[in-house]
């Protein structure tokens, strides 16, 4: 049976709460404990699933004690790792990390690169990224590194054309050309694939996309290249914790030729090992 909590985004705060109460109470934390199990806070597609794999096929092994949490939200498991209610995390990338850093007074840093998931642009109304009509409304995630990212890749497939220089900060604003006249709608990126079937299109963020059952290497119209990609996607804790044992044997293990296996079975495309 998986060792698993899920939090939804509906309880964001009371889960932020709950998690934080449940630390002071026990007198530790998570993360300051390292005779206790790494807790580790992970979304649900692909990183929770990798992280199982390596409790139930690993872990034991190499005398680790892994439990995994499951977010659905992009922002619980940094707080919750900063406040040492999990000792570590897996689902995000370094633009995004450094953008929740700054803006929050976060502490988190990575540790190990495991995987990349290619962001696509997606449709139920329309068989390529030519046949979108004038005017075509664009969901896109609006957090601002994922809109950014995500107006990127438009630009790289000539859908519109961003001003030159702009960093990941991007937003419709900073669109230079936009020759089909697109609108855009900003939504929580979890929502982007709920929404297929109210806009023309929708930018997707691979785990998103996986969990809508959309395949990214078969479905997308325009799929992110993994060449010199910068948005791969690591184990993370908060600064101070990099060396706990704990942490580099999981960090050992999310690297082994058994979880690139595992990846490239699952997966199919969708989701890329990055080491």
């Amino acid at each position: 049976m998986r060792n698993t909590a899920k939090f939804t985004t509906a309880v964001l705060a009371a889960g932020a709460l709950t998690l934080g109460l449940t630390a002071c109470g026990s007198g530790t934390d998570a993360a300051s404990d390292t005779s206790g199990p790494l807790v580790v806070a992970a979304s649900p597609t692909p990183h929770a699933e990798i992280l199982t794999y390596v409790k139930d096929n690993l872990a034991k092994k190499a005398g680790l004690d892994l439990e995994v949490r499951e977010f659905t939200d992009y922002v619980t498991p940094n707080t919750a790792t900063e406040d040492g209610s999990v000792g570590a995390n897996y689902f995000q990338n370094q633009p995004y990390l450094d953008d929740f850093n700054k803006k929050n007074g976060t502490h988190i840093v990575p540790v190990v690169t495991v995987h990349l998931e290619p962001l696509g642009l997606y449709s139920h109304k329309v068989k390529s990224a030519d046949a979108l009509k004038s005017g075509a409304t664009i969901a896109v995630p609006n957090d601002s590194v994922n809109e950014a990212r995500a107006l990127k890749l438009l630009d790289a497939n000539g859908i519109i054309k961003l001003k030159a220089g702009v960093g990941n900060e991007a937003t419709p604003s900073d669109i230079a050309e936009n020759p089909k006249k697109l609108k855009f709608k900003e939504l929580e990126a979890a929502q982007t694939p709920r929404s297929l079937d109210d806009v023309d299109a929708a930018v997707v963020n691979g785990n998103y996309a996986i969990e809508a059952d959309l395949k990214p290497a078969k479905d997308a119209l325009v799929l992110e290249s993994a060449k010199n990609n910068p948005y791969g996607n690591f184990l993370a804790v908060k600064k101070g914790n990099e060396k706990d044992p704990r942490v580099t044997k999981l960090a050992k293990l999310l690297t082994s030729p058994e979880v690139k296996k595992f990846i490239q079975d699952k997966y199919a495309g969708s989701v890329i090992a990055s080491f």
